[in-house]
């Protein structure tokens, strides 16, 4: 308590902080990126536990996700598995509490290094303050698990820093490289300290004043790289199995991020690979607090004015030197995005962990300005300017609570309606949707598929408190929930409610166009044909009405339409049409449309002149082609597989089938991949994987049919196919329902016929025979799911020295395997081939497991004397 004392300014702050972070807990809602971070520890925790690298790399969303680091989703993930968190709501809340939490940790670093650097607790608080008060990071410091725990991994690897070339020791810069090959894994942006802290031991090679001196500089250097390399190593399972070669690939696909997107930036729409040299530096100066900004401005320019004066000084160890490397730190990363035309998404949120150099050079500013001040009183005023800056910046969070993440300055135009907007990008990441459900359940009945988690924004309705989601569930009028950062909003006689930040809609609940009405006006009337079998489309008065039914939300959520409008006179069409014969105009259905008693209903407005004719252009698979494939799947086919859709095999088209279907399970994309009997024939990104992944929605390849059935096509690669793999893919959670089964199960057939022709060698739940070399499995009859357990194969040969080296101890050989890679069910039967050894056999055991649970069923095999 006597060592705490001292510091109880600093730990009175945190325990504010922490006391209204714990109020605001509830506050915030779930981005779109949570699930997807979630996913991926997740994916990584089963690879640790199971060791299985084909499921693990199928186990990402997208392809990427496999390079990124677990450093702190892992933590994440299993603390909530610690206390057995199963709903959404307490697994969003205890994410954001930890993430929330750690940021905390961060300004308590900041203020330890902030006072080994001052000597001074008053200088060193204010680097706290200004670290925790950035009103953006504040927001993301809830539901951002990428870019704040990186923030706080970077700002620990600084004191850890400071702290190594103090000490000057072995253990010292390991532990630094521990530190740094976190921040790493965290984010590859971790890599300037990974080139600055060599940088600087070379410099103290080079002006050591002795050869014991620089044997330490070289000793303590190789520490550092050796934990930092290990630390990334550790952290990262993707390297385990091939480290050089994927650590190439990690490097080079973060460090120029393939994922492009849209990005508004002074009005005028970028994409995120070619933004304006300044795009960086504007969105760090119009979205951080003004006092801060000035006083790490004047820190940084002191620091450059010591250096000039005192070279030597800056060049050896010392707190000059350091100041430059928090220069470097805060100006090095922007300087390289602007220099290499650097990806980057949405404002500066990639580069977030610059505040944290930045809030310490705000110290070393505030430092500077006292000491140029003699007079008390002067000093007295600038603390107290200091003290207004952050007051004020509170007064901002509190005002715009919990939408801090849109903050902006005086800087930018808070005040014309609308304007922000229409210039910078505002809300990306969905957070304001717990917002709008939370009216929603307090003042309207909101869309169907946003109650029965059928829409992408579910999250946000499932981690409110139980009463607000019961009240959820017993909706059924229709409003529309719109957060795009750039659309122009319809019409405001629409908007039921908005949530807006410096007069600026963030969010929108907007009325739908009278759907049920709309609905009613189709009843009893014949739907012109305007597009074949897709959606029923009928003409109004001033406007086409579109009816499908059975539907599920994604064929409105996801899906346009153009509608092709020829005028009576050619002279209505505008100016910019002139000469043309029609006038198209493309609509996102979601915007018109609604989701209701299983049924999507659209209205697309007509123009206001006379039309002679309309048409409509569409990307959908029709009903009518859709029983087409059925029937051919089911008479001229092949039957691979039964799981949550009986899957057929049809002129090299995957066919899904399920007769009894519930529209709202076809919400969930899905998952193929497809293993080739060579290698070669894959394209080159995925010969090293030994298979081709794709993914597909099922609005755009599936049908929904009158009588309840659901149908979806996949036309498959037209290489030699040796196996499949699928199912339906839930973000963050794993497998629906997966299948995996050969492609031409004949072949195991013929080992059928052949291996059932003999009596078995041993028997267990399936029969066991000995064909040609290959041990076969075969069972009559047979489902599905009796091949989804994992077979264990162990081999004791006669002669222990014939076995591999590494399993000499052992005793026997492992030859474990998946069924799907070796075998096939058909026609309700199932059989598989697994190769033997060349070396002469004693006896086999084999049988099945699962894990946690154990065998479920063994034999074993003997009378091999002889047999090779």
């Amino acid at each position: 308590m006597r060592a705490l004392a001292p510091h109880w300014g600093a730990l009175l702050a945190l325990a504010l902080f922490l006391i209204v972070g714990l109020a605001v807990l509830d506050d915030y809602g779930v981005t779109t990126d949570e699930s997807a971070q979630r996913g991926i520890a997740n994916s990584n925790i089963r690879y640790l536990a199971n060791d299985d690298l084909g499921a693990f790399l199928e186990g990402f969303w997208t392809d990427s996700d496999k390079l990124y680091g677990i450093a702190f989703e892992a933590p994440l993930f299993l603390a909530e598995r610690a206390f057995t968190l199963e709903s959404s709501r307490a697994i969003t809340l205890s994410r954001h509490l930890l993430t929330h939490l750690f940021f905390l940790v961060g300004g308590l670093f900041a203020y330890l290094l902030a006072k080994r650097l001052f000597g001074a607790r008053l200088l060193a608080l204010m680097a706290m303050l200004v670290l925790l008060l950035h009103p953006r990071l504040y927001a993301h410091s809830f539901f951002n698990s990428k870019d704040i725990p990186f923030l706080v991994a970077f700002i620990i690897a600084l004191y850890l820093a400071h702290r190594a070339f103090r000490r000057d020791t072995l253990g010292a810069f390991a532990l630094l490289g521990v530190g740094v090959g976190i921040a790493v894994n965290l984010r590859i942006m971790g890599a300037v300290l990974l080139a600055a802290i060599p940088t600087l031991r070379a410099l103290d090679f080079a002006f050591a004043s002795g050869w014991a001196e620089r044997k330490r500089a070289i000793l303590t250097t190789v520490a550092f790289a050796l934990a930092a390399a290990l630390s990334v190593y550790a952290l990262l399972p993707y390297l385990w199995a091939d480290p050089l070669a994927r650590a190439v690939e990690w490097w080079t696909t973060l460090s120029a991020h393939p994922e492009i997107v849209l990005a508004l930036f002074r009005g005028t729409l970028h994409v995120s690979n070619e933004l304006p040299s300044d795009y960086v530096p504007t969105w760090f100066l119009i979205t951080s607090p003004p006092f801060a900004l000035a006083l790490g401005f004047i820190g940084a320019g002191a620091v450059l004015v010591g250096a000039v004066r005192a070279p030597r000084a800056a060049i050896r160890s010392g707190s000059l030197r350091f100041g430059l490397l928090l220069v470097g730190c805060a100006a090095a990363p922007v300087a390289a995005v602007v220099t290499l035309n650097a990806t980057t998404y949405h404002d500066w949120r990639h580069l977030y962990f610059l505040w944290a150099p930045f809030a310490l050079l705000a110290s070393v500013g505030l430092a500077a300005l006292i000491r140029a001040l003699g007079r008390p009183r002067l000093r007295a005023a600038v603390y107290g300017a200091a003290g207004a800056g952050l007051a004020a910046t509170l007064a901002s969070m509190a005002l715009i609570h919990p939408n801090q993440q849109v903050y902006f300055n005086f800087s930018a135009d808070r005040v014309t309606p609308e304007y922000l907007r229409t210039q910078y990008v505002m809300e990306y990441w969905r957070h304001p949707m717990r917002q709008a459900f939370e009216w929603l359940s307090d003042n309207e009945r909101p869309d169907e598929a946003a109650a029965t988690g059928g829409a992408y924004w579910d999250l946000n309705a499932l981690i409110l408190p139980d009463a607000a989601k019961a009240r959820l569930a017993e909706t059924t009028s229709f409003t529309r929930v719109w957060t795009w950062p750039w659309e122009s909003w319809s019409r405001s006689d629409r908007a039921a409610h908005r949530v807006k930040v410096y007069a600026n809609t963030i969010l929108a609940i907007e009325r739908k166009d009278a759907p049920q009405a709309v609905y009613d006006a189709t009843r009893g009337r014949e739907p012109v044909v305007a597009v074949a079998d897709v959606y029923d489309v009928h003409r109004l008065d001033d406007a086409v009405a579109l009816i499908m039914e059975p539907c599920a939300p994604s064929f409105i959520e996801r899906v346009g339409a153009t509608l092709r409008v020829t005028p009576v006179d050619p002279g209505d069409l505008p100016p910019w049409r002139e000469g043309k014969r029609e006038e198209p105009r493309y609509f996102p259905l979601r915007d018109y449309s609604a989701f209701f008693d299983g049924k999507c209903v659209a209205s697309l407005p007509l123009p206001d002149y006379p039309i002679a004719d309309f048409s409509l252009d569409w990307k959908l698979l029709s009903r009518d082609a859709a029983r087409e494939a059925m029937r051919r799947a089911k008479e001229d086919g092949r039957l691979l597989a039964r799981s949550a859709y009986d899957l057929h095999l049809a002129d090299n088209e995957l066919v899904y089938i399920q007769e009894e279907c519930d529209p709202l399970g076809t919400e969930q994309p899905f998952r193929v991949s497809v293993f080739p009997e060579r290698s070669s024939d894959l394209p080159e990104e995925w010969r090293q994987r030994g298979y081709e992944r794709f993914w597909f929605n099922f609005h755009w390849h599936g049908a929904l049919l009158e009588e309840g059935a659901c149908v979806a096509l996949f036309p498959l690669p037209d290489y030699p196919i040796d196996r499949i793999r699928t199912g339906q893919y839930i973000e963050g959670e794993g497998d629906l329902w997966e299948a995996a089964f050969s492609a031409n199960p004949e072949r195991y057939a013929a080992a059928y016929r052949a291996a059932a022709a003999n009596a078995p060698l041993a028997h267990g739940a399936f029969d066991l025979h000995l064909l040609d070399g290959d041990l076969a499995y075969v069972k009559e009859p047979c489902e599905q799911a009796d091949t989804e357990a994992r077979f264990f194969l162990h081999i004791i040969p006669e002669r222990v020295v014939d076995l591999p080296e590494e399993r000499r101890e052992l005793g026997f050989d492992n030859l474990d395997f998946r069924f799907f890679r070796n075998g096939a069910w058909f026609d309700g039967k199932c059989a598989a081939r697994v190769p033997l050894p060349e070396y002469p056999i004693s006896s086999i055991r084999t049988g099945q497991y699962l894990s946690g649970v154990g065998e479920i069923w063994s034999a074993d095999v003997t009378g091999f004397s002889g047999v090779q």
